[in-house]
């Protein structure tokens, strides 16, 4: 064999013909453990015969297995999105490649002796070559994929060696381009399962619902060397011959909701195999809807990697449990394996608890886009010397998981472009199992798909999709115009999904109920998969010792994308981040809110199987954020997509009227799961709602103006503490206090970095990280206090001009704002090219969002202030518990909360603007003892605090660079911009964003004593 038999188009040799992931009863040795290792960085010849059962290797490292060798010590990790690693001369591979040999040697009972036997790798990145007690199994490509080897000749009574050569680098990286780490190893379990005389070697069960009768149709396709009988106890089958079709008059239908799997065992006379199925029917309609079992289905999915923060891609079925735990807690019921085959427990698990999956063949060659003159000038898509590479590949998916109900689609691969191989792929998909549908979102035209995939369309260009108005030839990407009828464009009757959307990367993704709108206004439009489930972020430690999680760049690569691979809805640890929280909500199954009339609540069942009977409905009644009462309520009964009214829950309003006692009244209901289920607690909330019942009090009269007073350097007004040159608050009461500075920046979030809409880079432009303030006049009036200040920054010509009018009754400092722009404002720039407004909206409308679409705009508009340190015990009445923005603040609720300054931080992976509580009534920020500060306004605000500023903020790389100061950070904000999704997709949308604009808003200050009442 060629020392370089890596460099090969074909998928390798040796190995047998894919079949099913099989439960089996036959003996299996397991092979998972430490295995002797030998690493080498650069390219390895011919083997110096280490796979000689002779050889010693008593030297060697131990490795274990499944890992990553660059996880522990050898190599290091690199990331690129779209970029390859390697220098782009397929099928070839640089010299330093590194390798990894392998050798673990196990001892073959005596009951094996003379029996067939194979032995399984279900991972290998990236290539394997193979031998067994010397003898030369054969060579691998797939990194994702199973690969089964016939050992039986090979195999020795008592000792064996298996000897495995892995490269890093191969043929096959040029398929493998996925937007994830590279990483490398046998990552995977290992298996050595034995093949009795007369087994079963593959089955593939086809269970059809007829959705009209409720009858179920099974019919079973097996590979044995022996007459296969069939047991399935729950239909009353018992040792059949597994020939022919099964009809059943009555059979539950799996679904995502409703997961109901019965279990079959096929068994000959020396093998039993057992298989959970479901039955169930997926099918396009006339009208062009994916529909499932006769029901429409809306996909509300996560693309999901496999990754662990410590062992990569060697995720445990623990970490997989959680993984569909969390999502099933937070109403996710979609997955869509980008961008391969997940471990086939990982399947296991969606069929138990209920998941619809997109299985995704281990296939992207993303970075021939652009490497060459012409756009995908090379790509192996269209290449015929790869096309034994892309059918096995697809083959080895679907042959390994077809029998699994959960899968719903199944997908060719990812931004591969097009071409011959990837129609073929199509047309052996459809041949061997035609009863799903074919995803493949580069297939623009739909050519050889069934549904119509797009990335990261705005909402008002997929509003145009669900109206059926695509033209012929039209494309998005790369953008081409089209002509003709509408009307004869298969594309206007097909489903139409987003195979990636809302871009989760870091504060966001904002904008989301845009989406789920569209699903419920257009039948075609059947949702899709946010991009991503998980924060790809490796633990590691600094040079302090001090633990955060790396992303590209921190390992010393020459080639990275920095925290791209940072972009999910969990943080590494898999904590859900406040972009998850508000996945959930907007994608609640059931929505709550006030009724047409007086008295009731609107309650919408928004599942697509499931009733309402499942549930409980409880209340809470509280005023100004205090529970007062709670109950419980009626479950309505509404079936799928149903609406209807509840009443009211008669309450007592302390007073007998509306206004009843002091503070705003609110009542919140909340939809439960009265019992434990397999992946949620017994009270877990689905869905949840609040009605405001009373707004509060009108606020108390002012006391009389007190007077203001010059002493020395200071200017005394009520309990506040003035500097009489530049007007600065410097206290109140007792408390050291520093401000007000007006604020018009944040540490951009990675969406206001986004190159195309360049908010960020307009507002480094203009300097607002860096203002500079100059006090234009301070004026001591009789009963007050007028500051005026500009503020600008350095080498810049625009600015603002605030006026800060303060006055106090001697209890309480009030502060009233006006700021206003001045100077000249360069245009923001803009270079997203796709639909940001729907022009079907009424033409006024649609010209003001245009424009705002285009303004200028800022980070935020509002005070900074300064404060001891030690008042970092927070109080607010507001929306909470967690951060919310104006595109992001569906899974927060009006209510009274409490938490240390710290506890109001999230901890995004790259530091950035994060923990803005919004609509905020008061806060108070006191020490333990209770001292400190209240700050209130007639108006909502918006709230930050943080031990370090915003500039601070944005220059650390990592949350563990943040150093606590001696002061606490407050901003106290008019108005913030929204989050969107621009770091891959959308910006704000128009109506979320803040312009550039005079503003006036009011505060109000008072010392606060553990006495002061809220």
């Amino acid at each position: 064999m060629s020392a370089r038999y890596f460099e090969d188009h074909a998928p390798g040799h040796g190995r047998l013909v894919p079949r099913a992931a099989l439960d089996s009863d036959a003996p299996r040795i397991d092979l998972s453990g430490d295995w002797a290792f030998r690493f080498s960085p650069t390219l390895r010849p011919e083997p110096d015969g280490f796979q000689s059962p002779e050889f010693d290797d008593s030297s060697w490292d131990l490795l274990p297995v499944p890992s990553h060798w660059q996880l522990h010590g050898y190599g290091r990790p690199i990331y690129v999105n779209i970029a390859y690693p390697i220098p782009v001369d397929p099928p070839f591979v640089p010299d330093e490649n590194e390798t990894g040999d392998y050798r673990r040697i196990f001892d073959l009972p005596p009951s094996w002796e003379n029996g067939r036997a194979v032995l399984r790798f279900e991972g290998v990145d990236s290539c394997a070559r193979i031998w067994l007690n010397g003898v030369e199994l054969g060579v691998t490509y797939g990194s994702r994929l199973p690969a089964e080897f016939d050992v039986t000749d090979a195999l020795r009574p008592g000792r064996n060696v298996l000897a495995v050569r892995v490269h890093q680098f191969s043929a096959g990286s040029y398929l493998e381009d996925q937007d994830t780490w590279r990483l490398s190893g046998i990552f995977r379990e290992v298996v050595l399962q034995a093949r009795p005389a007369g087994g079963i070697r593959d089955v593939f069960l086809h269970a059809d619902y007829d959705a009209d009768t409720g009858t179920g149709l099974l019919r079973v396709e097996t590979d044995a060397d022996a007459p296969v009988r069939i047991s399935i106890p729950e239909l009353g089958i018992h040792d059949q011959p597994a020939e022919g079709d099964f009809a059943f008059e009555t059979v539950r239908p799996w679904s995502a909701e409703d997961p109901h799997l019965y279990e079959a065992h096929l068994a000959t006379d020396s093998e039993r195999v057992r298989i959970r199925f479901g039955f169930r029917t997926i099918a396009v309609d006339a009208a062009g809807v994916l529909r499932v079992n006769g029901r429409r289905i809306v996909l509300r999915g996560v693309n999901r990697h496999e990754f662990d923060p410590d062992h990569g891609r060697a995720v445990s079925r623990e970490t997989m449990r959680r993984d569909v735990e969390l999502m099933k807690l937070h109403n996710i019921n979609a997955v869509r394996t980008a961008h391969y085959p997940p471990h086939p427990a990982f399947l296991d698990l969606c069929d138990e608890l209920g998941l619809w999956v997109t299985v995704e063949t281990d296939l992207e060659t993303h970075g021939f886009e652009y490497v060459d003159p012409e756009r995908w000038q090379r790509n192996p898509s269209d290449d015929p010397r790869w096309h034994a590479a892309y059918l096995d590949r697809v083959e080895r998916t679907v042959e390994r998981d077809k029998n699994h109900p959960s899968v719903l689609l199944w997908s060719l691969g990812n931004e591969a472009g097009d071409g011959c191989n990837l129609r073929a792929m199509a047309q052996w998909v459809r041949r061997r199992d035609p009863s799903r549908p074919i995803h493949y979102e580069a297939d623009r035209l739909c050519e050889y798909t069934d549904v119509h995939g797009q990335m990261y369309r705005p909402p008002a260009a997929v509003a145009r999709i669900g109206r059926g108005q695509l033209l012929p030839g039209e494309i998005h990407y790369p953008a081409r115009a089209g002509s003709g009828d509408p009307a004869d464009d298969p594309r206007n009757r097909m489903p139409f999904l987003l195979t990636e959307f809302a871009h989760a990367m870091g504060n966001g993704p904002g904008g989301l109920a845009e989406y789920l709108q569209l699903c419920q206004e257009y039948p075609r439009v059947q949702g899709g998969w946010v991009w991503e489930w998980m924060d790809q972020g490796l633990r590691t430690r600094d040079a302090q010792g001090r633990e955060f999680f790396a992303y590209g760049g921190d390992f010393g690569e020459d080639l990275h994308d920095g925290n791209f691979i940072c972009d999910g809805l969990v943080f590494p640890d898999r904590a859900p981040s406040p972009g998850l929280l508000e996945y959930a909500k907007v994608i609640a199954p059931v929505r709550i809110g006030p009724g047409p009339e007086p008295g009731t609540l609107a309650v919408e069942n928004h599942y697509d199987v499931l009733d309402l009977s499942h549930l409980a409905f409880v209340w809470s009644l509280a005023r100004e954020g205090v529970e007062v009462a709670r109950g419980t309520l009626p479950t309505p009964r509404l079936a799928p997509g149903e609406r209807g009214l509840v009443p009211l829950p008669s309450l007592d309003l302390g007073g007998g009227d509306a206004n009843g006692g002091e503070g705003e009244l609110w009542l919140t209901v909340q939809a439960v799961l009265p019992k434990t289920t397999g992946w949620a607690p017994e009270g877990h909330v689905i869905a949840w709602g609040q009605l405001q019942l009373a707004s509060a009090a009108l606020p108390r009269t002012a006391g009389a103006p007190v007077p203001t007073r010059v002493a020395g350097e200071d200017i005394l007004l009520g309990p506040g503490r003035f500097d009489r040159i530049t007007g600065t608050l410097l206290g109140l009461g007792d408390l050291a206090l520093h401000g007000p500075r007006l604020g018009l920046w944040r540490a951009p979030t990675d969406n206001d970095l986004g190159w195309s809409q360049r908010d960020a880079a307009s507002w480094k432009a203009r300097g607002l990280d860096r203002l500079r303030h100059r006090t234009v006049s301070v004026t001591v009036e009789a009963d007050g206090l007028a500051v005026v200040v500009r503020s600008a920054a350095a080498a810049s010509g625009c600015g603002y001009l605030t006026t800060y009018r303060w006055d106090s009754d001697g209890t309480v400092l009030r502060l009233r704002v006006h700021a206003e722009p001045v100077g000249h404002w360069p245009e923001r720039g803009d270079d997203f090219a796709d639909t940001m407004v729907d022009p079907e909206l009424p033409p006024q409308e649609y010209q003001e969002l245009v424009r705002r679409n285009l303004s200028r705009s800022l980070g935020r508009i509002g005070l900074d202030w300064e404060l001891p340190a030690d008042r970092s015990q927070v109080q607010w009445f507001g929306t909470g518990p967690g951060e919310a923005y104006p595109d992001s603040r569906h899974a927060v609720r009006i209510g009274r909360f409490q938490a240390t300054v710290d506890e109001m931080q999230t901890p995004y992976v790259r530091p950035q603007e994060n923990g803005n509580r919004a609509d905020v009534r008061w806060a108070t920020f006191t020490d333990e003892a209770g001292n400190g500060l209240r700050i209130a306004s007639e108006d909502p605000f918006q709230l930050t605090a943080r031990r370090w500023t915003d500039r601070q903020l944005d220059a650390a790389r990592h949350h563990s660079e943040l150093v606590p100061g001696p002061m606490l950070h407050l901003h106290t904000d008019h108005a913030v911009q929204g989050l969107g999704s621009a770091a891959c997709g959308p910006g704000v949308l128009p109506q979320y964003r803040l312009e550039l604009t005079s503003a006036d808003f009011a505060f109000t200050l008072t010392p606060h004593t553990p006495r002061s009442s809220t």
